[in-house]
C-alpha cells in the first residue's frame, strides 16, 4: 500500500463547485479521502503556494502511426543545430529521441509530462497500420492513450452506403462492419477526415462540398457523416464522432461547416482543428474570420464539441490523410518538400513542411481565429485546448497558448507585432474576456476525459485515477503551465520542476462495442479481392494489444447502447 498527501494546495477541479485551499490525498493510486492529520503517510508534501489540477488529457494530437514517421524521416533538419546533432539528454533517465515540431516516441512522452500531462490520444489510425500505431504509442513512456480509427473514405464502406445505406437495406451491415473495426483496432472511437473526399480524389476530384454526389459512388459526405454518427451512438461508443470535415483550409470553408453541423440533425458529434475551417471571404483578400459564425453555431447546437487546431508561428510540419488538401497546399511548402500516399483502399496521407509567419496576412488571420473562436464559444466543457499538433503547431508551445488566453494584456502586445491590416480589423482587439483557471482546467483535462467517455481521469474527485499536476502559481501564466513543481501518473511521482523522476508505461484506453459476427465473411471476400493484409492477420487480441503496448496497463471503456 502507498499513500500520497499534498497539504494547502489550492485544488481546481471543475467537477467540483469550490476552489478549495486542502489536503489532496492518495492511496494506491487513486484519489482517497482526507487521512487523518496525525496519519504517517509515505509521501507528505507542502503544495501551499501551488495550484493543483488533475493531469492534462490531449484529445487530438498525431503522435503513432505512419504519417508521424513519415514527418519526422521528412525533416531530419530539424534534428541539428548550427549544423551539429542535437546532443544526448543529460538525465539519465531519458533515452536519446529526435525532436523539434515532430519529436520521437520518447521525447514525446518526456516532454508533455514535464508540462503536466498524462494521457494524448492519436486522432488518426488506419486499422491496416493499427498495430504500428499501438506499438508507437506503447513506445511513448508515461502517458496513457489511445487512438480513433478511420472510416467513411474505405472503398468498402462508401460501397455498401452506395447500395443501400443510411436508412436502406445495407445499414446494419455498415454498422456491424465499424464496431468490427473498432473492436479488431482496439480504438477509442471512429475518426472521419474529408468525408468520402480521400476516396474521391484518387478518382480524381479535386473538392468534394457537403451535398456534392462523389463522382465514382454517387454518395455525399452529408451521407457519410449522417450514417456513421448514427451508428456510432446505436453502438454506444462513448466518443461522438470527431469530424475532419470537408475543405480543410479553404477560403469559404464556413458554409461546409455549418452544413456539416445541419447534418448531424441533433446527433453528438466533436468538430476537430474547427480554426482550420472557420474561414470567410470577405474583404479586399477574399480571406476572413467566420468565427463568429462558427461560435453562434456552436453555442446555438449542444449536441456539438470542438476542438481549435490553434496555429503557433514558426517552422512545423503538416501531417493528415486529407491527401485532396494536402495535395492542394503542396506548393506552399516550407521547406520545398512533401509526401503524398495511398493507404490500402481505406485513406492517404499527406506530408507538407510549413512555416507559420507572424506578418503574413493569412497566417496571422489564422492565429486570430483560433483565438476568437476559444473565447467566443460560452460553454468551455464543448472545448478542447489543442494546436492538432503537429498542423497548427508542435503541442510544446501550450504554455504559451494557455497564457494568450488567460492574459488580455499579452494578447494585446502579440497581435501588435501581426500583420497590419489583421492587428487593425481583427475581432479580436475588442474581445475581453481572460479564461480562468477553471476553464483551462476544463478545456484541457475535465471536457477531454468527459468526451472520451474516462469516467475516472479528468477530475480529482475520490476513487479517480492519481493522475496529478502541482503548478507553482505565477502571474506568468506560460512559466507556470511550462514547468509543474510535481507530477504524478497514478500516484507515482513521473517528474519535479521539469525534470522525469520516473518512465512508467502508460495505459491504453479502447472501447469493444458488439457485432454480428456474421460481418466477417463479407470482410473477408473483401479484403481477400483488394486487400494485402490477410483478414486473420488484421483484429488485435487483449494479450497482443497489451504486448504492443509494452505491457502497459489496459483500459477498456464500457459502450452504452444509444448513449453517446
Amino acid at each position: 500500500m502507498s499513500s500520497l498527501r499534498l497539504r494547502g494546495a489550492r485544488v481546481i477541479d471543475p467537477t467540483r463547485p469550490d476552489e478549495a485551499v486542502r489536503d489532496l490525498c492518495v492511496e494506491d493510486g487513486r484519489i482517497s479521502l482526507a487521512f487523518d492529520p496525525r496519519a504517517t503517510v509515505d509521501k507528505d508534501i507542502d503544495a501551499s503556494g501551488c495550484i493543483v489540477m488533475a493531469g492534462g488529457i490531449d484529445m487530438h494530437t498525431h503522435i503513432g502511426g505512419g504519417k508521424t514517421n513519415l514527418a519526422r524521416l521528412l525533416m531530419p533538419e530539424l534534428q541539428r543545430a548550427n549544423g551539429d546533432p542535437f546532443g544526448l539528454p543529460a538525465n539519465a533517465l531519458e533515452l536519446a529521441s529526435c525532436g523539434g515540431c515532430t519529436p520521437g516516441t520518447l521525447a514525446t512522452g518526456y516532454r508533455y509530462v514535464e508540462m503536466g500531462y498524462t494521457a494524448a490520444f492519436e486522432p488518426a489510425m488506419i486499422a491496416s497500420n493499427a498495430r504500428q500505431a499501438h506499438m508507437e504509442m506503447g513506445d511513448t513512456p508515461i502517458l496513457d492513450h489511445g487512438a480513433y480509427v478511420m472510416l467513411g473514405n474505405d472503398e468498402l464502406f462508401l460501397q455498401l452506403l452506395a447500395e443501400g445505406g443510411e436508412g436502406g437495406r445495407n445499414y446494419e451491415t455498415i454498422r456491424d462492419y465499424m464496431a468490427w473495426t473498432i473492436h479488431a483496432t482496439k480504438a477509442m472511437g471512429v475518426k472521419v477526415v474529408n468525408p468520402a473526399g480521400i476516396s474521391a480524389f484518387k478518382f480524381n476530384q479535386r473538392k468534394l462540398d457537403v451535398d456534392e454526389p462523389h463522382v465514382h459512388w454517387q454518395v455525399t459526405p452529408r451521407q457519410v457523416v449522417q450514417t456513421l454518427t448514427r451508428a456510432l451512438r446505436e453502438l454506444g461508443v462513448p466518443h461522438p464522432l470527431h469530424i475532419h470535415g470537408s475543405n480543410l483550409g479553404v477560403a469559404g470553408n464556413i458554409e461546409s461547416t455549418l452544413e456539416t453541423i445541419r447534418a448531424l440533425e441533433g446527433l453528438p458529434a466533436h468538430l476537430t482543428h474547427v480554426q482550420f475551417h472557420a474561414y470567410g471571404t470577405d474583404g479586399p483578400k477574399k480571406f476572413s474570420s467566420a468565427a463568429l459564425q462558427l461560435a453562434d453555431a456552436v453555442n446555438a447546437h449542444p449536441n456539438v464539441s470542438i476542438d481549435v487546431g490553434q496555429i503557433m508561428f514558426g517552422q512545423t510540419v503538416t501531417t493528415s490523410a486529407d491527401t485532396m488538401r494536402q495535395h492542394a497546399q503542396s506548393g506552399f511548402a516550407n521547406p520545398r518538400k512533401w509526401i503524398g500516399s495511398d493507404i490500402e483502399c481505406e485513406a492517404g496521407c499527406g506530408v507538407v513542411p510549413f512555416k507559420y509567419r507572424e506578418q503574413s496576412y493569412v497566417n496571422a488571420l489564422q492565429w486570430v481565429i483560433g483565438l476568437e473562436i476559444f473565447l467566443l464559444v460560452n460553454d468551455p466543457w464543448r472545448v478542447v485546448l489543442t494546436t492538432d499538433h503537429p498542423n497548427g503547431g508542435p503541442f510544446t508551445s501550450y504554455p504559451h497558448l494557455i497564457r494568450l488566453l488567460m492574459d488580455r494584456s499579452f494578447r494585446e502586445e502579440q497581435l501588435a507585432k501581426l500583420h497590419p491590416e489583421v492587428a487593425a480589423n481583427c475581432a479580436l482587439k475588442s474581445i475581453t474576456r481572460e479564461l480562468t483557471l477553471n476553464e483551462i482546467a476544463i478545456m484541457t483535462r475535465a471536457a477531454p476525459a468527459r468526451l472520451l467517455g474516462l469516467v475516472d481521469r479528468g477530475h480529482l474527485g475520490v476513487g479517480a485515477a492519481a493522475d496529478i499536476a502541482v503548478y507553482r502559481e505565477q502571474a506568468d501564466r506560460e512559466a507556470m503551465f511550462a514547468t509543474p513543481e510535481y507530477v504524478f501518473k497514478d500516484g507515482a511521482m513521473v517528474a519535479r520542476g521539469g525534470k522525469i523522476t520516473a518512465v512508467p508505461v502508460g495505459g491504453t484506453h479502447f472501447v469493444e462495442p458488439d457485432y454480428d459476427r456474421g460481418i466477417e465473411k463479407t470482410l473477408r471476400k473483401h479484403l481477400a479481392a483488394h486487400g494485402s493484409v490477410n483478414f486473420d492477420h488484421i483484429a488485435m487480441s487483449r494479450d497482443e494489444l497489451c504486448s504492443c503496448c509494452n505491457g502497459g496497463r489496459l483500459l477498456p471503456a464500457e459502450c452504452f447502447k444509444g448513449q453517446a
